[in-house]
């Protein structure tokens, strides 16, 4: 395809742009030039034939001289190489800009604050025969949440009063308070204590504060971490009889845990509901929202 005389035109003419090319073999000095060079492509286009400009694409692809060769071999490694990285490259970078920026979570002003009774609320959902659930709360909490600027001095009473257990279903609530379950004339209460906290992300709605705290309910104490996020200030506004200007606000914290009913002497009915095999895991959720009130501070 190459030994037409057009092609050894061509390859003259190729000489000389090679000579223009860092690490390309140069035409010796003494060697006439009896042909003109380009300024640009569309003017060597303009004096090739377009079986000149196939052959041209065909001589560079598959040169006969080393020097040729090896660069091209250099070029195409180097755009390949780019090619592979820029995809990687934008996708980094998007990841990256996409990633949320974990902050600290927020905390109300620091001091003691007692849980308001009426504006707090113990919810709980636990299985029922594994593929079902009863779900119930208890209507007394009380209780004091310490806050402070350092977050392993935190601390959290809570009491929940077991027998204003209420599942909606007057029979099933006499049983909950009975021996089998939480034996309330025994364990008026379950307690919950803990101190220190430390954040913890990736929780919805935000980043939320985790207390590794000790529940204990039929004289039996376990840990189980309770995870909370604190939504906010009650909002103050005039002419509010519970929260007038001028009185501390009045902080929200919205809380929640998981647990085994079996861990606390509670293995009545069937097993499978106690989180064993086939069905491990905590058998029940507890959710806790409250309202507390700021305490006078000591004169």
């Amino acid at each position: 395809m190459l030994d037409s005389p057009s092609s050894d035109r061509l390859k003259q003419r190729l000489a000389i742009i090679s000579t223009r090319l860092p690490g390309l073999p140069r035409r010796s000095a003494t060697e006439p030039r009896d042909f003109r060079t380009f300024q640009s492509v569309s003017e060597m286009n303009q004096d090739f034939s377009p079986r000149d400009t196939v052959q041209l694409r065909c001589l560079i692809i598959n040169p006969s001289q080393q020097g040729v060769k090896m660069t091209l071999r250099k070029t195409l490694c180097i755009l390949t190489a780019g090619a592979l990285l820029l995809p990687v490259c934008l996708t980094v970078h998007a990841i990256a800009a996409q990633a949320p920026q974990t902050a600290t979570p927020a905390l109300p002003p620091p001091g003691t604050y007692k849980i308001d009774p009426d504006h707090s609320f113990a919810f709980f959902s636990a299985w029922h025969h594994v593929v079902g659930r009863v779900r119930g709360r208890f209507d007394k909490v009380n209780g004091t949440i310490t806050v402070s600027q350092d977050p392993a001095a935190c601390a959290v009473d809570i009491a929940i009063d077991t027998a204003t257990i209420n599942t909606q279903v007057a029979e099933r609530d006499e049983d909950l308070r009975g021996p089998d379950f939480f034996d309330v004339k025994k364990f008026p209460a379950m307690i919950y204590r803990g101190r220190g906290i430390h954040p913890v992300s990736g929780v919805s709605p935000k980043s939320a504060w985790v207390m590794d705290g000790s529940l204990t309910i039929r004289d039996i104490t376990r840990v189980v971490p309770l995870t909370f996020t604190f939504p906010g200030l009650v909002v103050q506004y005039p002419g509010s009889p519970n929260n007038p200007p001028g009185k501390p606000g009045r902080p929200a914290f919205h809380a929640s845990a998981a647990l085994r009913r079996g861990d606390f002497g509670m293995t009545r009915d069937n097993l499978m509901e106690l989180g064993v095999p086939p069905a491990p895991g905590p058998d029940v959720a507890i959710e806790i929202d409250v309202e507390a009130e700021a305490t006078p501070k000591p004169q």
